[in-house]
């Protein structure tokens, strides 16, 4: 299996994680374009997942698994739905490259226009206002009690993404486009005061979720590697990145929100203000925000796929691509609504 090392990995388990029997089979989790991750399951059927960073070309401040398996055990402490952090290996010599187990929940990932249909058409709405709760959960979390309060800086949290998103601009991009660079300008001339602190998922939405979706509830969130410290609002603004009002167009390829019965962006903000009470008026700001942060990683990640370290060689790069290219325009376009 590529990025397995199925011998010195399934000593580790044995030795590592109670309860689990070998031999194991080691099955790759499609959809996630960052840390590789693995269903492993076990001679009883028993499941658990592994997490690792990809196989080559990896920033020296990308992939970082410790640092996730530190917040999924911290957030595992609240309300919040995360998987059980199991186990964490550092030792290079097992697998090459730190990995982490946790708990496999089961759930649906809706991460497709298709995958709306695995919820009926009433359902929609039950799982957007729980996906916006779960988040409003999160962002009322006290960081400090749960052992996330040196997690990262809490203040300049915008100037600090801006600073380091530009600079993984610089070393993964693959092309001049300028459009990145126009919108960086922009959004350092239009920075707002941080209204207060809370962890910040970094990628939150259906994709990095799962969903039982015989009841529409969220029962965990996923993917918490660019998870940190800041400004609340940055989580909701890439909500609405995401996000595709009913009617208004041609959905995201990796969300589910635009089919009949899915509420509105504008109504999951307010859903949102009315949990947790804060100033929503300058979201468009955290839109434009969120959609240059991702035209970045979206080439970080067509770089990765184009030199090979993600070990799968039948995507569609002109895709990938292209994403960094639309998603530069949307901040642009999400700058000029923002109030000035």
């Amino acid at each position: 299996m590529v990025g397995i090392d199925n011998v010195r990995v399934s000593r580790w388990l044995v030795d590592n994680i109670d309860g689990l029997n070998p031999p194991f089979q080691y099955l790759p989790i499609e959809g996630g374009r960052s840390n590789l991750t693995y269903r492993v399951v076990d001679d009883k059927g028993f499941a658990v997942v592994l997490r690792r960073p990809p196989l080559d070309h990896v920033l020296a401040t990308a992939h970082d698994v410790a640092r996730e398996f530190k917040i999924i055990s911290a957030v595992g402490k609240t309300d919040v739905p995360v998987p059980r952090a199991l186990g964490l290996c550092l030792d290079a010599t097992v697998n090459s490259a730190p990995f982490y187990v946790m708990s496999f929940v089961d759930g649906a990932v809706l991460d497709s226009p298709a995958s709306a249909d695995l919820l009926t058409v009433d359902l929609r709405r039950s799982a957007s206002e729980s996906l916006v709760d779960v988040l409003a959960e999160l962002h009322q979390v006290d960081i400090d009690g749960i052992g996330l309060g040196d997690l990262a800086r809490r203040t300049g949290y915008v100037e600090r993404q801006l600073k380091r998103w530009s600079t993984q601009w610089s070393q993964s991009k693959t092309r001049d486009f300028p459009a990145v660079e126009h919108a960086e300008r922009l959004l350092r001339e239009q920075i707002p005061e941080q209204l207060g602190v809370s962890i910040v998922h970094g990628d939150y939405r259906f994709g990095n979720c799962l969903t039982d979706v015989a009841t529409g509830n969220i029962t965990a969130v996923l993917d918490w590697e660019l998870c940190t410290l800041g400004d609340p609002l940055a989580d909701l603004g890439h909500l609405g990145v995401v996000w595709t009002d009913p009617g208004s167009g041609l959905p995201r390829h990796n969300d589910p929100t635009g089919a009949p019965g899915f509420p509105t962006f504008d109504q999951i903000v307010r859903r949102y203000a009315t949990r947790t009470g804060r100033d929503v008026s300058n979201i468009a700001f955290y839109r434009a925000f969120a959609a240059w942060r991702l035209a970045i990683i979206s080439e970080g990640v067509y770089a990765r796929y184009l030199y090979g370290a993600m070990g799968d060689n039948n995507v569609d790069l002109a895709v990938l691509k292209n994403g960094t290219e639309v998603l530069a325009t949307t901040a642009l376009n999400s700058l000029s609504e923002a109030p000035r």
